[in-house]
């Protein structure tokens, strides 16, 4: 089966003529994408945007064998344009098949939002998937796997991890975002994103061959996101598990009884992660690391260490000096060799502390030096490390 991308855009395109923000000033040449529409082998069009027919001289195909065109958007969706000799667009109701002439098959998918999503099956029994802008599956009731997934990956993250759990995607399965607006990340960092959910974008009139092998972007096993106070870092390690089920949610930090700021902080990041999400308080790491199970996100490490700290007496000179130091090191060699040895997908959170002002007190600058330590001593077992300024992503490894 061929499929060839007319646009990969939001249903307003990129940029948009009205806006000035930074996605659309630099959307130009590759960077700028027309509303998504689909053209299948030749004779599927799905969805029907203003310019199809030029989009697709464009890209070296034609229209004039198109017998079937499907709509998914929302009925107030984007403004239609049909070329002259085109049938007229339809919609298929959900859960009803239709049969082409040409032997294709299409089944319509019920969305949890306004839309229709498409299930396309080729007379060699390839299978693509196709959502509408921000929609997921409201239910899978045979789902896969599929061979090739379209869909709004950068709005609506969770469709994927609802196709993961499920299994009607699997590492094989070639993941395109399309639908991408001016709230998409821009540039190298779109790319870096989707590659982190195993997912790729491509430019408007590119052809795929739905099937054929195709490198799907390793997703990293074992990240690290550093960063300093507000800097963004917690919300990049959400962001990079929120395409994956059953993620648990490891809080180290536990509650602090009558600190209504620490509640208020705990508040706000319970609000932001996924419903399906599963928290555990705990600050016993390597138990959790050297089980099976789903992805975990640690967050964070820092007050994983002071806890260690509290447990060795780390803040008593004398005691330091007489074997917490030791005891300390330990642990966190314990650790590391956890994260080595671990089948889970990890994603740990960190500050980086070290390129501030040096701590007035021992217990202070003794704290950042073992920040440092286990910083170091986990980054080398894994596959990704990032900095997070100013909410900006840098990637320090992989």
């Amino acid at each position: 089966m061929e499929l060839t991308l007319l646009g990969t855009g939001a249903p307003e395109g990129l940029p948009r003529p009205d806006c000035h923000c930074a996605a659309c000033a630099s959307a130009r040449g590759d960077r700028a994408r027309a509303a998504t529409a689909l053209l299948v082998d030749g004779v599927l069009l799905l969805d029907l945007t203003p310019g199809a027919a030029f989009a697709a001289a464009r890209a070296g195909h034609t229209l004039s064998g198109v017998g079937q065109v499907l709509l998914s958007h929302p009925h107030d969706g984007p403004a239609l344009e049909h070329p002259a000799g085109l049938p007229a667009s339809a919609r298929v109701p959900d859960g009803r098949e239709l049969a082409l002439l040409s032997g294709h098959r299409v089944r319509a998918m019920a969305m949890d939002a306004p839309g229709t999503g498409y299930e396309v099956t080729a007379p060699g029994g390839e299978r693509l998937l196709y959502l509408p802008p921000g929609g997921a599956p409201a239910g899978l009731d045979h789902p896969g796997p599929y061979d090739m997934v379209l869909a709004d990956l950068h709005g609506r993250p969770d469709a994927l991890a609802r196709l993961r759990a499920v299994g009607a995607v699997t590492a094989a399965t070639d993941l395109i975002a399309v639908h991408l607006g001016h709230d998409a990340p821009v540039g190298p960092e779109l790319h870096r994103r989707l590659a982190a959910a195993g997912a790729r974008a491509v430019p408007d009139g590119t052809t795929l061959v739905v099937g054929e092998y195709h490198a799907v972007p390793d997703v990293p096993r074992r990240t690290l996101v550093l960063g300093g106070a507000r800097s963004g870092k917690s919300v990049e390690a959400e962001r990079r598990l929120e395409s994956f089920p059953g993620v648990v949610y490891v809080a180290t930090g536990g509650s602090r009884s009558g600190d209504a700021d620490w509640a208020a902080r705990v508040a706000a990041h319970r609000e932001r992660r996924p419903g399906a999400w599963r928290t555990e308080e705990t600050c016993d790491l390597v138990p959790l690391l050297e089980a099976d199970g789903p992805a975990l996100l640690i967050d964070c490490l820092s007050l994983w260490l002071t806890d260690a700290m509290d447990q060795v007496a780390a803040w008593d000179d004398a005691k330091w000096a007489a074997g917490g130091s030791r005891a300390l090191h330990e642990r966190v060699d314990a650790l590391a060799e956890a994260v080595r040895q671990t089948s889970r997908t990890v994603v740990a959170v960190s500050n980086e502390v070290g390129s501030g002002v040096v701590p007035a007190t021992a217990s202070g600058r003794r704290f950042r030096d073992e920040l440092g330590r286990l910083n170091a001593a986990f980054a080398a077992e894994c596959e990704q490390v990032l900095l997070v300024v100013a909410g900006q992503p840098l990637v320090l490894r992989g």
